[in-house]
């Protein structure tokens, strides 16, 4: 019950602060890496200038697994294993493809929008596969060393614990 209550008078103060998935609130995380080609358009918007029109990207796309404490058993964050694999397998749902036909009702597909859609196939998988994982995950997807986007969701839901 302590750590309830304490949980969420935290969450009171970070609120103001930035919400409460930053850095200070996971001392404890592990990356993996992996990468995708994709293809895809802006369906011709024009805020997106040429890129509007069809082209191709080169996404390397890092994973943060974030735990505010180790796994009382096997001091890990994750099994690095299981998190490559879940990544790979979550990435080859779109790797070699056009995104266009992948999400057929002109969805922007942007950097931003990817990030988010990787989390919550990743979050999918961890749900059924590493349900003692229960921390927060960040996406970041680079476009190229000097451009990326990144999503953080919140910590995934748990035992008793959790609010």
């Amino acid at each position: 019950m302590f750590k309830k209550i304490w949980s969420f008078v935290l969450f009171l103060i970070a609120c103001p602060f930035g919400g409460v998935y930053g850095l200070q609130d996971f001392p404890f995380s592990l990356g993996v890496r992996d990468s995708l080609m994709i293809a895809h358009s802006f369906h011709g918007h024009p805020s997106f200038g040429p890129a509007g029109g069809m082209h191709g990207a080169t996404y390397t796309c890092d994973v943060d697994f974030l735990a505010e404490e180790l796994h009382p058993e096997t001091n890990w964050v994750i099994d690095i294993g299981k998190a490559l694999d879940i990544l790979s397998r979550v990435l080859s749902r779109y790797n070699l493809k056009n995104l266009d036909e992948v999400f057929p009702d002109k969805t922007m597909t942007t950097t931003e929008f990817m990030c988010k859609q990787i989390h919550d196939d990743m979050r999918e998988l961890l749900k059924s596969e590493c349900e003692n994982f229960k921390g927060a995950v960040r996406i970041k997807l680079w476009e190229s060393h000097k451009a990326w986007a990144t999503y953080t969701g919140p910590p995934g839901s748990g035992g008793d614990d959790e609010l």
